[in-house]
């Protein structure tokens, strides 16, 4: 089969590879799916330029890709729930990375029914982008209805996404997005869009109960400028909190480090009487399975931005870096629907 590799750390052009591997055989509690589209990540890129080899390094020639959607074609040992011929689509463990692939095997703790409404193309762009605003939104700041919601970056994979959830919340949702931007993601159904080129959302906003940082650095930090006392700020992108640092088994010293790096933010948390969370994104199964659901009942829709052949996948990882994508960046890897 082909699959697309990272050689090694470094740039896009010269560090991945499409390659000739072996189909994969699934073990107990896993399924072989072949692959019909994938989807790619900033995360992917930032694994590439060896940004996260703190927390995992690569062995290379290292598989790429977390999103997948395709038919189950063969099922191992211990497995119920899943049969060949299933469509499903599935955020992928750490351990199984490599979604950019005519086959791969799945944990079928991480995967779920594929909604019957959207193509597969449709579906490999949910996972990733639909876990961490669902983590992020629900499960950590527990949002509510009649709350207000700060997201940056709206027009993003993960912005335009966690639009859409909260307002199936009921939350009062505000993004910011260039110029550009503004028409489209008032259409995602923002209630009101700032427009950073010509407006600074500083100035603007006061007393948001959430804030959900998709952006890091000062941006993290100023999220308390127009918090709420003892409201919530959410960051995929800020320094590692200690209680995150804890829940992931790192060292003593090492939590210790990060601690100092994440003072700031803390103590900008402790100022407000409000609660600071880095949160990393964890595969779950069950959790896209109710995500799936909101899509079969057409609350949430997909957002694709642009489709690469799985020979174009450079052009993807490219294209995705410059910034300019509105919503998904997906790769073709097999049938269309």
């Amino acid at each position: 089969m082909k699959a697309l590799k990272m050689t090694r750390y470094g740039d896009i052009d010269t560090c991945l590879e499409l390659q000739s591997a072996e189909i994969p055989i699934p073990q107990p509690g896993e399924v072989l799916v072949r692959v019909h589209a994938a989807s790619v990540n900033p995360v992917d890129n930032m694994v590439l330029r060896g940004e996260l080899k703190s927390v995992r390094k690569e062995v290379f020639p290292a598989g790429v890709g977390r999103d997948v959607s395709g038919e189950v074609v063969a099922v191992g040992k211990n497995v119920a729930g899943y049969s060949v011929g299933d469509q499903v689509f599935a955020r992928v463990g750490e351990d199984h990375v490599g979604t950019i692939a005519e086959y791969l095997t799945i944990d079928t703790s991480h995967l779920a029914a594929k909604p019957e409404n959207l193509s597969h193309f449709e579906a490999a762009g949910i996972p990733l982008v639909g876990l961490t605003s669902y983590q992020s939104l629900i499960k950590v700041a527990g949002l509510k209805s009649g709350e207000k919601v700060l997201i940056h970056a709206g027009s993003g994979g993960v912005g335009s996404m966690a639009i859409q959830l909260a307002k199936s919340v009921g939350a009062y949702v505000v993004t910011t997005t260039s110029t550009a931007n503004v028409d489209w993601v008032k259409g995602l159904g923002a209630d009101l869009v700032i427009d950073y080129k010509k407006e600074d959302y500083l100035q603007l906003l006061s007393d948001m109960d959430v804030v959900f940082d998709t952006l890091g650095g000062q941006y993290t930090l100023d999220a308390f400028k127009v918090l709420k006392t003892g409201g919530r700020v959410i960051s995929v992108k800020g320094a590692l909190d200690p209680q995150t640092a804890e829940e992931l088994g790192l060292s003593w010293l090492l939590r210790k480090i990060l601690a100092l790096k994440s003072r700031k933010l803390m103590k900008a948390a402790r100022a407000k009487s409000g609660l600071y969370r880095m949160v990393i994104m964890e595969a779950n199964g069950g959790q896209l399975s109710k995500l799936g659901n909101l899509y079969r009942e057409n609350v949430l829709f997909p957002v694709i931005d642009q489709v690469y052949s799985l020979e174009r996948s450079k052009e993807a990882f490219a294209y995705l870096a410059s910034g300019r994508a509105k919503g998904k960046v997906i790769i073709s890897v097999g049938e269309i629907h």
